[in-house]
């Protein structure tokens, strides 16, 4: 079972930074990637937003149900590629904003913490022989 806290985090995470993206799509960008959005963008970086909103969502209501592997398997699937993503950005050195390296940490912190949970949980459905 997922800890209450652990989902809770994540929901608020990335329910603040998907609501923040709907509605100013450029100053998130600006932060985040240090570059400036225009056109396309904005309307992708929006729908960027919902998507998060809607993980986060997800992720608020599931912190009281029984069975998480769903949302669990979810947010193992979304932190590590979100963190080698952003990781890969910023390696490029081209698009570096003030919130990417903390954004990459705090991404890499909840894959490790998701991951530590699929295990500790999967271990404790495994028969006893």
């Amino acid at each position: 079972m997922v800890p209450l806290w652990c989902l809770s985090i994540a929901a608020a995470i990335e329910g603040a930074t998907g609501l923040a993206l709907i509605i100013f799509p450029q100053a998130v960008c600006r932060l985040l990637l240090g570059a400036d959005l225009a056109g396309i963008g904005i309307a992708v970086g929006r729908v960027a937003g919902i998507a998060l909103l809607s993980i986060g969502l997800a992720c608020w209501m599931s912190r009281e149900d029984a069975s998480k592997t769903a949302i669990l398997a979810a947010m193992l699937n979304y932190n590590p590629l979100v963190t080698a993503y952003l990781a890969y950005l910023g390696l490029g050195r081209d698009l570096v904003g003030v919130l990417l390296w903390p954004a990459v940490a705090i991404h890499a912190v909840l894959t490790i913490l998701f991951a530590y949970l699929w295990f500790s949980d999967r271990r404790s459905k495994e028969p006893v022989q």
